[in-house]
């Protein structure tokens, strides 16, 4: 078992008990299942998704209904892609290692220019004032959309216990939601102060994927607010899916 493997699954047994916010499925989608989902978002119609691994990172446009690509962009080697979100008529794209993000345009994903940023890039979410920014630790950044400067940092917390490895993003009726790296659960997160409001557990739905690979994590959110339609995905998994949730805490 590798190091980093041992140092997660320490890290779960050591989680306290919790209780979840309760979901209902809608409806189950293809996705392409060699796909290794580092971003998701949702935009008039369509998804938007970015891949990783060196030499297989894109960014693409896929069709809901029948996950066909519609559209995509190379990211070239060395770079690992990681989280996308939407700004105005951009993306905004980040890599893990190499310090460096990437402005496309959204209609054509034609390259705009690039930004520098300390630390990984994990996942990017937005919430009409900034873009939000996770790093593989307990923190989330907002950054200016314009300049990419950093306006302030929250550490996200559960019953006073900082929650790490926050990954892939998305902003959900004022709040913002993140897949956990090595996790089923969705942390649902209080913008304002880090704490965590409640849990979404989706470990039903990665049986239902019907993944055994253990890099095949929960990994991608999306959310029609025109609708009020939350998707979610993960690395290689075949199926995206289209859930309910109460939200309420518990």
């Amino acid at each position: 078992m590798g190091r980093t493997l041992l140092l997660v699954l320490l890290a779960l047994i050591a989680t306290p008990a919790l209780a979840d916010t309760p979901w209902t499925l809608v409806k189950t989608y293809p996705h392409d299942e060699t796909a290794f989902t580092q971003g998701l978002f949702f935009h008039d119609g369509a998804l938007y998704e970015s891949t990783g691994l060196a030499g297989q990172s894109e960014i693409r446009k896929v069709a809901l209904r029948t996950g066909k690509v519609l559209a995509r962009r190379v990211i070239e080697r060395p770079y690992f892609g990681e989280g996308i979100v939407n700004w105005n008529d951009r993306i905004v794209s980040l890599t893990w290692r190499h310090r460096r993000g990437f402005v496309w345009r959204l209609d054509d994903f034609a390259p705009i220019t690039d930004f520098r940023y300390e630390g990984e890039g994990w996942g990017l979410a937005q919430d009409g004032k900034s873009l939000i920014m996770s790093d593989g630790t307990a923190q989330l950044r907002f950054l200016d959309p314009d300049t990419m400067t950093e306006q302030r940092r929250i550490t996200v917390s559960w019953n006073g216990r900082a929650v790490d490895r926050l990954n892939e993003l998305e902003y959900v009726r004022g709040e913002i939601w993140a897949n956990i790296w090595y996790d089923t659960r969705i942390a649902r997160i209080d913008p304002a102060n880090g704490a965590v409001i409640d849990w979404v557990d989706i470990a039903a739905l990665r049986k239902a994927a019907g993944v055994t690979d253990s890099e095949a994590v929960a990994n991608g959110i999306a959310w029609d607010s025109r609708r009020d339609r939350v998707f979610v995905t993960g690395k290689n998994w075949p199926k995206l899916f289209e859930i309910k949730v109460a939200l309420t805490a518990q």
